[in-house]
């Protein structure tokens, strides 16, 4: 096995939500990688929890009224040192799921990592 750089994009989403945002982020890119596309892992639903503030257009919930959702955890990988990699992560980001997220500010996390492969 070899290391391989890449971006691993972690989004919470609503479980109902799940197969719009899928369908969505595929719409941008295929996450080819390594020889295989549509590579993504989710994890067991969860919960989300959040207090809007004042002056929040929240999709869910009132201003300072804590509310607790169900979410499920999905995960992508995409070659990070490649030309143009921070270009198909930003359009991933934009277009892939801030596009099809139902949430005004969807929990995105973007970590450099190493993933092992043959």
């Amino acid at each position: 096995m070899r290391l391989h750089p890449v971006y691993r994009i972690t989004v919470f989403v609503p479980p109902a939500r799940l197969e719009a945002l899928k369908r969505g982020i595929l719409a941008v890119d295929d996450l080819a990688a390594g020889g295989y596309a549509h590579g993504m892992w989710e994890s067991a639903p969860g919960r989300e929890q959040f207090r809007a503030l004042p002056g929040t257009a929240s999709a869910v919930g009132q201003a300072r009224e804590l509310v607790s959702e169900p979410t499920v955890r999905l995960e992508f990988c995409i070659p990070r040192e490649v030309p143009g990699a921070r270009e198909r992560l930003q359009r991933l980001l934009d277009d892939g799921i801030a596009a099809h997220h139902p949430w005004n500010s969807p929990a995105v996390f973007v970590d450099a990592v190493e993933f092992a492969a043959p």
